[in-house]
């Protein structure tokens, strides 16, 4: 079952959604967007985030769209939810501190995972949908079957990850962002951080049996003894507080007059905006790294629907890449730098790295390659330079 038309990742599907959405952008979106009415029935709201989250199409496309149909009055709630990734991947780039403590410290719960038999099974039977609460349970299902959960499901299913069943919240956050289409580093962390608590210092989010029983439209009645929350936020996770905002990092910008090999990744699959014919290109490759979301198995809905997207912006600028798949432990980045060599590029172009797997991923890449006279540029687009 999937919520996507076929999870054909590609420009025109993200068009066509779009068109076909625009009437419901309205009062009609502000009036039932919290309502999780079940797998193949999220009609209330867009899901255009998988195509948002690499770009296939933009979110001052889908903003504009809400404006010229309805308003800003009537688009209002809309336009807030559009907004949302876009603040969130901002807010992490000024404090890349709070994406480097989130590895860590996944890196730690899954290590301490493996010498604690009893909480291994409950996370187990947790990520199976074996833990007899109706509702997790079918979440937890859905999500690996069709890669999607409605946002006020997801609210819901991290406060019974965190609150009911005491289990550690990064790993909670793994489990989503190696199955949700749209997982991004930024709206993903900040999400489970935010409903622990430790986004909004103090305040952590309850998922309570009346909610989920209005807005699941009755499909779920949770008893209150059920969810047995006892909802203190997780600040002594950390203790010190949220790291201070930075100014977001400086980045090399492309040199027109000089050989250069594109770069293609799922952080930005409409690279036609950037004026192409400006430049000489002598190579062109494809990166394919979802598989590096986590140290676990990532789904193969998010690789296939990775890989498709690649595949389109490919298609549209009419080029042939060649495609590396990154994966812990292989031998790919150093293919990657290898053509980069030999292509006698002296420059990778590449859209705006933010703060996730693929940005880590390329820095060792860009110090080899800086050792050679290469460097790793990038274009950063104005709407995300205005919002952040």
């Amino acid at each position: 079952m999937s919520e996507l038309p076929n999870h054909q990742a590609s420009r025109l599907s993200a068009e066509a959604l779009l068109q076909a959405f625009i009437p419901k952008m309205g009062a009609d979106y502000e009036r039932q967007r919290n309502f999780d009415f079940g797998p193949g029935k999220h009609h209330a709201v867009s899901r255009l985030s998988p195509y948002l989250r690499r770009r296939l199409i933009l979110e001052s496309e889908v903003v504009q769209a809400a404006l010229d149909a309805h308003g800003p009055k009537a688009a209002e709630k809309f336009i807030q939810e559009v907004l949302w990734r876009t603040y969130f991947k901002g807010w992490l780039e000024l404090r890349p501190l709070v994406w480097t403590k989130y590895r860590e410290g996944l890196d730690h719960d899954l290590l301490a995972i493996e010498s604690n038999a009893k909480l291994r099974a409950r996370i187990e039977a947790a990520e199976e949908g074996r833990t007899g609460l109706e509702c997790f349970d079918a979440w937890a299902h859905e999500l690996i079957e069709t890669g999607y959960l409605h946002n006020h499901a997801r609210m819901w299913f991290a406060s019974i990850w965190i609150f009911t069943l005491k289990l550690p919240w990064r790993i909670g956050a793994d489990f989503f962002y190696r199955h949700l289409l749209d997982g991004d580093a930024a709206s993903n962390t900040l999400s489970w951080r935010w409903v622990a608590g430790l986004h909004t210092r103090g305040k952590a989010y309850a998922a309570e049996a009346w909610n989920i029983e209005k807005f699941t439209a009755g499909r779920f009645q949770p008893a209150e003894r059920e969810l047995k929350a006892d909802i203190e936020p997780l600040d002594n996770i950390e203790p010190e507080g949220l790291p201070t905002a930075q100014r977001l990092r400086e980045f090399a910008v492309p040199n027109p007059a000089l050989p250069s090999l594109l770069l293609l990744t799922d952080e930005d699959c409409r690279v036609e905006d950037f004026n192409l014919p400006s430049f000489t290109w002598v190579a062109a490759a494809s990166l394919v790294c979802s598989g590096c979301r986590s140290p676990r198995t990532v789904s193969d809905h998010v690789i296939n629907f990775e890989r498709e997207a690649l595949a389109d912006v490919a298609y549209r600028i009419q080029q042939s890449p060649v495609v590396f798949t990154v994966s812990s432990g292989n031998d790919a980045l150093a293919d990657l730098a290898e053509l980069v060599l030999q292509s006698g590029a002296k420059q990778i172009i590449t859209p705006y790295l933010t703060q996730g797997p693929t940005a880590d991923l390329l820095q060792g890449v860009q110090k080899t390659l800086e050792a050679r006279g290469v460097r790793l540029c990038e274009w950063r687009r104005e709407w995300d330079a205005m919002v952040w």
